[in-house]
């Protein structure tokens, strides 16, 4: 049973969380790092059953902001 709030299926990919993916690839991580870092997996993980091209964008979006800070 689809939960929208709680648990929404794109969101959810096998027994695997993308919160808790997130929690633990952003380990570590602070501020603005952690946010994108978060932000990008977020897209990727959705991109196929929410928005398509558009959230693959947004992830590209949030790793180049983290390229240019790693310069």
């Amino acid at each position: 049973m689809s939960d929208p709030v709680n648990h929404p299926d794109h969101y959810t990919a096998g027994k695997i969380e993308c919160i808790d993916a997130i929690e633990a690839a952003t380990t570590g991580l602070s501020g603005p790092e952690a946010y994108s870092t978060g932000a990008a997996i977020k897209y990727l993980w959705r991109w196929k059953k929410k928005n398509g091209l558009e959230d693959l964008k947004k992830a590209r979006w949030y790793i180049d902001r983290l390229i240019q800070k790693q310069n």
